[in-house]
């Protein structure tokens, strides 16, 4: 089948970028003809419809303007993205959709596209953005739900995206106009890649029946891991603050056992966890963004990893490619890292954002002897192949393809009781 997909970048940006180019992949390799669709950027991967796509956005700076009235168009619905769109459509001639991040740049103006040519779609929830106009359920570092059954104004009242104001006006904007003029209700399924995210969703509101889980995966015949048990612990991923690093960095000081503390990834808090790192004298290294073979060989190197976030995660690619690679996880207890731990077989859970109870877990992991480090790591392995591998994965996307093309749009909002696809 023709397949289509839909992401505001075409490069590989963050987690969102991986699975959509390892799902290319899958659906290539089983001969399936596939296609993006895209905003222009300069760091796109090459396209045979790149000259379709809507100009390049400018909008990485946290100072938002009302004087640039064409961008502030650009972010609530795109014109220039539903032409674009349109003339893939009649090129490429896709027998389904796959929306993955959409919102913000090529905007829901694509699905009035999709609806307008009864293309049948289903789009992956990677984070919050349909429920929360600031994508993190997250205000000022704490966990917030204020927008909730539809509130939005909310984030303009704090300012929570990007603590700004105008910002968050104008991603309350969008998200109203979506929710209130039903944008959503064209797509036919939604893929949520954690249970969490999927209850969250019943529990505002939307319909049991449209959203799926599918886990991600992670090609465990790629990963190259060995038995050896490390001497240091890693933290890979975004340096900002939601993430926890700064309790991570608290919470080695009070370690009984004095080891390094491996930081590997850039973001806009790096330079303020460098000067909290220097200030507690302790061996806490930053290699900067690290991808391919070197962030292998640096997990590899690891005796355990920690994910100390303090938002709502979904589902971690961080935590697979640790799992692949056979080494245990000391997590957060938020969100899908909660489903994704067991407690004590893989890793270990603590209380998000507590500083003795990380390092309460640390001392655990830190204390156990090699032989049983590994099996947790085997454990680990054994959990990838299980429940989060290639296989699996595509066969569950191919169910929901083929029952999305069978089945005819309805409201996600209402109780109608459809067959669960999976």
């Amino acid at each position: 089948m023709n397949v289509l997909l839909l992401n505001n970048y075409f490069y590989l940006r963050g987690g969102s970028e991986k699975v959509l180019f390892e799902e290319m992949r899958i659906l290539s390799e089983a001969e399936h003809r596939v296609a993006v669709f895209s905003r222009k950027d300069s760091k796109n991967k090459p396209s045979d419809y790149e000259d379709y796509f809507p100009p390049e956005l400018n909008i990485d700076s946290t100072h938002f303007s009302f004087k640039s009235i064409r961008v502030v168009k650009e972010l609530i619905y795109s014109k220039s993205a539903r032409v674009g769109l349109r003339k893939v459509i009649k090129d490429f001639q896709p027998n389904i959709v796959h929306a993955h991040n959409i919102y913000g740049r090529l905007t829901a103006s694509v699905l009035d596209e999709l609806k307008s040519s009864e293309i049948p779609t289903v789009l992956t929830l990677h984070d919050l953005k349909l429920l929360c106009p600031s994508y993190l359920m997250l205000n000022r570092g704490k966990v917030c739900e204020k927008c909730k059954t539809g509130k939005f104004y909310n984030a303009v009242l704090t300012g929570c995206h990007k603590n700004s104001r105008i910002a968050s006006a104008i991603y309350a904007l969008e998200t109203w106009i979506n929710h209130f003029f039903k944008k959503y209700e064209s797509i036919n399924y939604f893929i949520s890649p954690s249970r969490f995210l999927r209850e969250k969703f019943i529990e505002y509101g939307w319909s049991p029946d449209r959203v799926v889980y599918i886990p991600n995966f992670i090609d465990s015949v790629q990963a190259r891991s060995h038995s050896k048990v490390g001497k240091y612990l890693l933290y890979f991923g975004r340096l900002s603050r939601e993430k926890g690093i700064k309790t991570l960095i608290k919470a080695m000081v009070s370690l009984k056992c004095k080891v390094g503390l491996t930081i590997a990834g850039d973001g806009p808090e790096q330079l303020a966890l460098q000067n909290l790192a220097r200030a507690t004298y302790l061996p806490i290294t930053f290699t900067g963004h690290l991808n391919g073979s070197r962030l292998r060989e640096v997990i590899n190197g690891a005796r355990a990893v920690v994910i100390p976030s303090e938002c709502y995660e979904n589902a971690p690619l961080s935590l697979l490619e640790s799992f692949a690679l056979g080494k245990p996880i000391v997590g957060a207890k938020i969100g899908g890292i909660s489903e994704m731990i067991e407690d004590g077989v893989d890793g270990y859970l603590f209380e998000p954002g507590s500083i003795d109870d990380l390092s309460d877990k640390l001392n655990l992991i830190l204390g156990l002897e090699d032989n049983k480090i590994i099996a947790m790591g085997q454990a680990a392995k054994e959990k990838i192949k299980k429940q989060y591998n290639k296989n699996l994965h595509f066969k569950k996307l191919m169910q929901l393809y083929q029952t999305a093309l069978s089945k005819s749009n309805g409201s996600f909002f209402d109780n109608k009781k459809l067959r669960n696809p999976m």
